[in-house]
């Protein structure tokens, strides 16, 4: 048996192991066969012949589609990552202030927008600058694409902070409060810090929620990466390569973002056990302090 056990559940025996390994290729071929099938049915329609793909060997097609595309759902969803953390840090902050109604509010705003599907937020958002505000133009998509990101990844994110913070030690706060720290000064040196650390792998598979919900903003003729590659298939009548190539294209950046917000994760744990501590004084320690005077005494 390993010397490693887990801790959620036994190690599994000779037995279980077998089993684990059938079931993992019985699995394996499953998924197989069916990719199979469905590359042969794809084929016989035509829809994977080479000259489906010639279109991405012609600059144009980059130039012109996809990398505009790309450009755009980045740029939505750079918007909306960093107004997502500072609502979500500030509304978290607010559900778990000391003052009623900051704490009240903060709590219905993020319990409503959590419930509210995305795609209806940046509807709603969209036809709200539409007519409410009277504004127009090219970025009025992109207002509402980030409008609708932003409010429910900072809700999500909000639980993120509130839950981090309530899983950190009793005695993390009481310790800020016994040295004269007030609540909101204990909270933003002590509690977040250690909250946001914690909730680092959540907070950043959020992050990559908001970047594939970016997607979403083809529905109110935002220019992003589908929109692009929509108006590509229809004109080449390759739909099927078109939205291959996106697929992985999405999978590039989505996993380029999940190893950047690794290392950043790894060094933020390392920096946060510090340096190491100094060295003893043996004149503090009792026990060793017959050892120090004997090392100090003058030799006859």
């Amino acid at each position: 048996m390993s010397a490693v056990t887990s801790i959620l559940f036994d190690a599994p025996g000779p037995k279980a192991r077998l089993r684990h390994w059938v079931l993992t290729v019985v699995g394996a071929l499953a998924i197989a066969a069916l990719l199979l099938v469905l590359i042969r049915e794809l084929a016989a329609k035509d829809q994977l012949s080479a000259a489906k793909w010639e279109p991405f060997l012609d600059p144009v097609t980059w130039t012109s589609y996809l990398l505009p595309g790309l450009k755009g759902t980045l740029i939505a969803a750079f918007y909306a990552v960093i107004l997502g953390l500072v609502f979500g840090i500030a509304l978290g902050m607010g559900r778990l202030s000391n003052v009623r109604p900051i704490r009240g509010a903060c709590g219905v705003f993020v319990e409503f927008f959590r419930a509210v599907p995305v795609l209806m937020m940046m509807l709603f958002a969209y036809y709200l600058f539409l007519f409410g505000f009277q504004i127009s133009g090219d970025n009025l998509s992109l207002y509402g694409v980030v409008a609708g990101l932003t409010f429910y990844n900072a809700s999500v994110i909000a639980e993120l902070i509130r839950s981090g913070v309530g899983s950190l030690p009793q005695g993390q706060r009481e310790a800020g409060l016994a040295i004269g720290l007030t609540p909101f000064s204990t909270l933003w040196h002590i509690l977040l810090p250690q909250a946001i650390t914690l909730m680092l792998p959540s907070i950043i598979s959020q992050l990559v929620v908001i970047l594939k919900d970016s997607a979403l903003g083809f529905l109110i003729l935002y220019e992003e990466l589908i929109r692009s590659g929509q108006t590509l298939a229809s004109s080449k009548g390759n739909l099927i390569p078109t939205f291959l190539v996106i697929a992985v294209i999405f999978i590039v950046v989505n996993y380029t973002l999940t190893l950047v917000a690794r290392r950043l994760e790894r060094r933020l744990q390392r920096s946060r056990r510090g340096t190491k501590p100094p060295p003893e004084d043996p004149m503090l320690n009792p026990a060793m302090m017959p050892a120090a005077a004997e090392a100090t005494a003058p030799s006859r």
